[in-house]
């Protein structure tokens, strides 16, 4: 491999290390409380506008994860939908209320919100919002990045600081982290990386929780295996009337 590659992987697998090393209270506390939230029969809530989208994906409809998943994805806020499109969208004040009050989400219930920057109008409205609205909210950021930036929402917070629970993901500003010679800008971010081993770390832990009640949690057997569409279907109709991405 080369010395470019290489420290891209040691940067990743440091980073994951000190996620599960330093963030493993708010892990915990985070896990237990989705927890409560699907054992009382409601949902999880995610969303992620730009590139933090696909920590959204990475935790719906998945082989192996959990069923009871409400992604709250919005193809303008995607960066396949244009960044001219998508950029100024994300950065836009008073979009959030239309999302959140498309998703319905529940008194008692729980919202993740990822957000590399979290410096973003939609991201930190959503959060705002939900806190409002009794919904337990949670950021999925790099403080790094949050701190060594100027927030685009008129109030001038951040993410971090109106979530009622962050989870950092140790990403540097900027979020590419190789340097290459001769290239005045870093290559290879981090974020999506970080942000899906997050959703997986709750997911395991929510799911180990499960099964210390002695009961089994609602989880995603591949499509691709025998039995598998029977199965998830049969699991699926419970949350059909909550989660509009199933339907």
């Amino acid at each position: 491999m080369t010395k470019g590659q290489e420290a891209f992987l040691k940067s990743v697998t440091d980073a994951l290390k000190a996620i599960g090393l330093a963030q493993e209270s708010v892990l915990e506390e985070v896990a237990q409380g989705i927890f409560g939230s699907l054992s009382a029969g409601g949902v999880w809530h995610l969303f992620g506008a730009g590139h933090s989208h696909m920590a959204v994906e990475e935790a719906f409809h998945r082989a192996g994860g959990l069923i009871p998943v409400n992604p709250w994805l919005e193809e303008y806020l995607m960066p396949h939908a244009g960044p001219r499109r998508n950029g100024p969208m994300e950065r836009l004040s008073g979009l959030a209320p239309i999302i959140f009050d498309f998703y319905k989400p529940l008194k008692g219930e729980w919202l993740t919100v990822f957000s590399n920057s979290g410096i973003n109008a939609t991201s930190v409205e959503m959060a705002m919002l939900a806190k409002e609205r009794g919904i337990k909210t949670v950021a999925v950021t790099s403080l790094q990045h949050a701190k060594s930036s100027k927030s685009r929402h008129p109030s001038q917070k951040k993410l971090f600081e109106v979530a009622d629970l962050v989870i950092d993901t140790g990403g540097v500003a900027g979020d590419a982290v190789v340097s290459i010679e001769g290239l005045d800008v870093k290559v290879a971010p981090m974020s999506s990386i970080l942000s899906a081993s997050i959703v997986n770390l709750l997911s395991i832990r929510v799911c180990e929780l499960f099964a210390a009640k002695g009961t089994k949690a609602p989880v995603y057997l591949s499509a691709n295996l025998p039995g598998g569409d029977e199965r998830n279907q049969k699991l699926e109709e419970k949350y059909l009337s909550r989660i509009p991405r199933l339907q």
